[in-house]
């Protein structure tokens, strides 16, 4: 099952606390962004975020599930959290805070 728009588009409106948020389409569902920064995923129309101390702290209690076949455990945030707008903008700059910056992209041979 595939991730609906209206489900990125809440999550978006929802989390705009946080930052510059934004998702992209990455290998048939969404990546999650925050000021530049891959923060998870929305798949299967679930929310789920990079694991760090804060974050983890923040979202307690909260469970961990892959959002896809062999992927590494993120934290799997219930739908009915994201309505808390407040909570849901902390829980992702907190995440967001821990994690590194992108790295800059090589410019393209022949550019």
């Amino acid at each position: 099952m595939a991730t609906q728009q209206r489900t990125v588009d809440h999550l978006l409106e929802q989390a705009a606390g946080a930052g510059a948020v934004s998702a992209k389409p990455m290998f048939g569902e969404y990546g999650v962004y925050v000021d530049g920064k891959l923060i998870g995923l929305i798949c299967d129309d679930q929310l789920y975020v990079k694991p760090t101390a804060p974050g983890r702290l923040h979202a307690e209690p909260v469970s961990e599930a892959p959002p896809y076949p062999g992927a590494k455990p993120h934290l799997l945030i219930e739908a009915d959290r994201w309505d808390d707008a407040e909570w849901l903008g902390g829980l992702l700059r907190a995440t967001a805070a821990e994690l590194p910056s992108p790295k800059p992209r090589k410019p393209k041979a022949g550019k």
